[in-house]
């Protein structure tokens, strides 16, 4: 990160040598820089999930697309003056470094709660989670494209690694604004009914809808739900500690695979960088398979539970991975399958299922500030996970990486636990033939109007 320098460039001699090193240095031994890394993980990802909770109730009181366009360009802006004009300016400083990341972390909130609600809108509950497990794949797209576009740039000085990112936000935080169609609404179509019947056409229940005409009530966006109502929805209290668990898990692989697999294994920065990819591949085909799978079931808490219940093992069986880069892709990508998978999962089409329920549907908004709930409460389970690893990883003990693991198997344990009674009772309705895909299968004369109308 620029100045901030990693814990394994401290170790290199080459940088005691460089004149600019020894002018800005800004740690005085590889568990400063750790901690301090740690440090500025955890106020990201504080703010990021403080911002979760204000950007979720404000997609569902404002227009989506510019909530995310504004949160897009602003966001890029803050990444350009922490990498880019801390360097053009020679500006080394803690606080430079702390309050543009906070800011960072503030305005990116904007996304992930305004997408998803976005997302939930054009699509219903029958097929929600293969279309968000696809797109909840897109995080793990995004490590994967940032960590060698990084790896790229950085030769030629390393705000470029901070640069281009910001443009291409930038650039898309334009079109976001000026192209996106957040609601069906807004381009005449009625809204898509989260559970369909039989007299009803798929894509909409008004006449005057199929005719291209939009009734006052579609055109008036209802009123959002408070907050403390939407706490109070079924389900949204479990998921939002099961996922402050998972979260701390997950994140925790994002942000220390890499120096984990140097530290243990001792391999080169750029080949841990490139085998950190594998974790995210592996939860890009989990996200998918699982919501695909929770799609055809009708449920997702069973789906969610399986993974989590095979996700314990797979982090022991990774942790004692063979210093063989083969069988170690082969394992984290195992791992990303199950821990990642999961959490895109929760993160996604059953944070959409939970803010649409029938009960809400048509009386208010609370997709967004769902989403927002459940996705701030698990940044802030992974800003304690950022803080607490590197104070374990800087004991002087033999085994301190054993121990993180430990705690990262319990953690999943405790995910487990936490939506155990969810989990129990969509099994009962699931054997019983409950689900929603086996109650509202689309009958043939759905299907001719639907075709009709398209």
């Amino acid at each position: 990160m620029g100045e901030l320098w990693s814990p394994q460039d401290l170790n290199n001699s080459k940088f005691y040598d460089n004149d600019q090193w020894n002018s800005h240095r800004l740690f005085n031994t590889p568990d400063d820089a750790a901690i301090f890394m740690g440090s500025l993980d955890t106020a990201f990802m504080v703010s990021y999930s403080v911002g979760l909770f204000i950007s979720g109730a404000l997609g569902d009181r404002f227009n989506l697309r510019k909530v995310l366009a504004f949160g897009m360009i602003s966001s890029a802006i803050t990444v350009i003056f922490f990498g880019c004009v801390s360097e053009w300016l020679h500006i080394y400083n803690y606080s430079w470094y702390l309050v543009f990341w906070c800011l960072t972390g503030l305005l990116q909130s904007t996304g992930w709660p305004t997408v998803v609600a976005i997302i939930g809108y054009w699509f219903g509950k029958s097929s929600r989670g293969l279309i968000m497990g696809i797109w909840g794949a897109s995080p793990s797209v995004g490590n994967i494209i940032g960590s060698y576009s990084s790896s790229f740039f950085l030769p030629y000085g390393y705000e470029y690694s901070f640069l281009v990112p910001a443009a291409v936000i930038l650039a898309g935080g334009i079109v976001v604004y000026f192209g996106l169609i957040s609601t069906p609404q807004e381009a005449g179509l009625p809204e898509v009914e989260e559970e369909s019947n039989d007299n009803s056409p798929l894509i909409g229940s008004s006449q005057s809808s199929l005719n291209g005409t939009v009734n006052e009530s579609d055109s008036t966006k209802p009123k959002a739900i408070n907050f403390c109502k939407a706490v109070m929805i079924p389900g949204v209290i479990a998921y939002s500690l099961c996922y402050a668990c998972l979260k701390f898990v997950n994140y925790s692989f994002f942000f220390w695979l890499p120096f984990y697999l140097q530290d243990k294994y001792g391999w080169s920065e750029s080949k841990s960088d490139f085998l950190s990819t594998f974790y995210d591949g592996g939860g890009i085909i989990g996200s998918i398979v699982g919501g695909l799978v929770s799609d055809y079931i009708g449920f997702r808490s069973p789906v969610v539970g399986i993974l989590l219940f095979a996700g314990c093992p797979s982090l022991l069986g990774y942790y004692f991975s063979p210093k063989n880069q083969i069988a170690n892709a082969a394992l984290m990508g195992l791992t990303g399958f199950f821990i990642n998978g999961a959490a895109n999962l929760i993160s996604t089409a059953i944070a959409a299922d939970l803010g649409r329920q029938k009960d809400l549907s048509g009386n208010s908004e609370a997709l967004a500030t769902v989403t927002g709930i459940i996705d701030g409460t698990g940044s802030a389970g992974a800003a304690i996970g950022q803080l607490l690893i590197p104070l374990l990883k800087s004991k002087n003990t033999k085994n301190n990486w054993l121990l993180i693991f430990i705690l990262f198997i319990a953690m999943t344990f405790l995910t487990l636990l936490c939506i155990a009674g969810i989990i129990w009772k969509d099994i009962k309705l699931m054997l019983e033939g409950r689900g929603y895909r086996r109650q509202h299968r689309p009958s043939v004369s759905q299907l001719q109007r639907a075709v009709s109308y398209s």
